[in-house]
């Protein structure tokens, strides 16, 4: 009979929510703290100098024992080589722009994504020489065409931020391998949970740990998980030239909250389902969109490309008198909706991408992927959904 042992994991491999949980950690070895304790050092002392880096850490920017419990989690939740954890998500980007791309290389970039990724792409790495298209990502053959004989980046966003299209990762992803180029996407609003763009052929998956990771307003924080040991070793190497590190605090406060990231998910998705059904019903609601309703247009490669029939937690929708009714809804939604930027949290959030997320965009790159001056951005939290439906019902019937 074999001798079983506690403390020991069992042969059996781990569902998702018991990764969730676990990956990446274990009980402290020295006093046995079930959670992964917060290491605040600047510097780690050697034995010798023959003996430097026996322990794996020198110095603070190059490595920490608490960072990389949380980039080991990450890499097993994504399903990636490695992981590299930073500041915020703005400096995961910046990464993975700095580590593919050199003056006079080009990328074939969406034309909807985060707001800060399409003005550091328009403006700083511009001045740096290198070159960007802005393109509509769910049409590849207009990616294809884009594409030309010093292009070395692919840089995807799906869900895209705010308008929610959807790219074929698995198909654009052959696409670029056939190319030779580097596939990066953005997957905040996906997360693992729902999406896993390593597994579908991406090179680069990039998260804002800020959102859905910590799910509390609590932290910022940015994460990239590499498909393979060049990759990652890569970005390791360009994180440390920046300097764009996640402090031990905020990675300990993020190791917790991913715990429960499965739950909230699976919560946040049912609510934006209902959400999204009442909305589609209004008489005084123009236009829904959420990738759960019949009647969004990339439905079947929701279907496809989303896990377990969970479509996240990210709607938006426009009401009928335009810009005017549109934000005479937002300055008058009550509690339990906030209106303020962020999204993921616990706490629903309603937001302007207009002037909040997507101010720094071109007002006319803007409107031609349909983010007008009314647009309403939902994050939908984990309250009871007759709460917010009541709540917006409010504001609508008042319009």
């Amino acid at each position: 009979m074999r001798t079983l042992k506690s403390g020991t994991w069992m042969a059996k491999k781990p569902e998702y929510d018991t990764k969730l949980v676990h990956a990446g950690v274990s009980p402290d070895p020295i006093h046995g703290a079930i959670l992964t304790p917060i290491v605040q050092s600047t510097t780690y002392i050697q034995e010798s100098i023959e003996q430097y880096l026996d322990r794996g850490y020198s110095y603070a920017r190059t490595g920490n024992p608490t960072v990389m419990a949380l980039e080991n989690k990450i890499a097993e939740l994504e399903g990636g080589y490695g992981a590299a954890c930073f500041g915020t998500g703005m400096a995961a980007t910046i990464t993975v722009v700095s580590a593919t791309m050199k003056a006079g290389d080009h990328c074939v970039i969406t034309n909807c994504s985060y707001g800060g990724a399409n003005r550091a792409c328009r403006t700083m790495f511009t001045d740096m020489g290198m070159e960007f298209d802005f393109v509509d990502f769910t049409d590849l053959k207009t990616v294809e065409a884009a594409i030309k004989p010093n292009t070395k980046l692919i840089f995807s966003e799906s869900p895209a931020n705010p308008t929610l299209t959807l790219t074929d990762l698995e198909e654009l992803s052959k696409l670029a391998k056939s190319r030779g180029l580097i596939h990066a996407c953005d997957s905040t609003f996906a997360t693992p949970v729902i999406q896993r763009p390593l597994e579908l052929g991406v090179d680069y998956v990039m998260q804002s740990t800020t959102k859905f990771y910590d799910g509390h307003n609590i932290t910022v924080g940015g994460a990239i998980a590499a498909a393979d040991q060049t990759l990652y070793e890569n970005i390791k190497h360009y994180q440390n030239v920046h300097g764009n590190i996640m402090s031990p605090q905020n990675a300990f406060y993020t190791l917790q909250t991913a715990k429960t990231m499965g739950l909230r998910i699976r919560k946040q998705s049912d609510n934006a389902m209902k959400i999204a059904t009442f909305l589609e019903a209004h008489p005084m609601v123009d236009v829904v969109r959420y990738p759960g309703l019949a009647s969004f247009p990339q439905k079947a490669i929701a279907d496809k490309q989303h896990k377990d029939g969970l479509h996240g937690a990210m709607l938006w929708f426009e009401v009928k008198g335009g810009t005017e009714s549109g934000r005479k809804l937002m300055n008058s939604i009550q509690r339990p909706w906030s209106l303020c930027e962020n999204l993921g949290a616990v706490e629903s959030i309603c937001t302007c991408p207009a002037v909040m997320t997507h101010a720094n965009m071109l007002t006319e790159d803007r409107l031609k992927v349909g983010i007008t001056d009314g647009f309403v951005r939902i994050s939908c939290g984990i309250e009871d959904p007759d709460d917010l439906i009541a709540s917006l019902k409010q504001s609508l019937d008042a319009l």
